[in-house]
């Protein structure tokens, strides 16, 4: 199967809110993302779709971008897709996407029992940075900082 990156739409919201509540303990609401793409000059979202079918998300992820800096805010790939790489995918637009804009460095965070999303980022060249503490407040979870420097 070959995948697609394409921009977010309102029309996506439903679909990204299924994803986010089968991904995360406290997921985003679909009012969150509409307020994002109507309101947030900052803020810059991708979907990964497969080709044949470019309307049914299978992931997706976004970004703040300010200055110079990139955050992202979440990355989320469907239960049924996951493991084939389209995480990354999007990592990878997102970071296209950033330095196409101007952005020197990239970071995010993740929870520090995250091992598979911390794998992925390593490997895509983010290193640890310190420690949020009781960052996520379902379980006060601390987060692990990471940055990406482009240059």
């Amino acid at each position: 199967m070959t995948y697609l990156l394409r921009a977010m739409k309102e029309e996506d919201i439903l679909q990204i809110v299924e994803i986010e509540k089968q991904s995360f303990s406290t997921p985003w609401s679909a009012y969150a993302f509409k307020c994002e793409l109507a309101d947030n000059d900052f803020a810059y979202y991708l979907i990964a779709a497969a080709e044949d079918n470019p309307e049914q998300v299978l992931g997706y992820g976004g970004m703040w971008l300010i200055m110079d800096e990139a955050h992202i805010t979440n990355i989320a790939v469907a239960p049924p897709y996951r493991g084939k790489k389209l995480g990354e995918l999007v990592l990878q637009g997102l970071e296209a996407l950033a330095l196409q804009k101007g952005a020197v460095r990239m970071t995010l965070e993740v929870r520090v029992s995250n091992d598979k999303a911390q794998t992925l980022y390593k490997r895509r060249g983010f290193v640890p940075a310190g420690i949020r503490p009781n960052y996520y407040v379902d379980g006060n979870e601390d987060a692990l900082i990471m940055w990406k420097e482009f240059f």
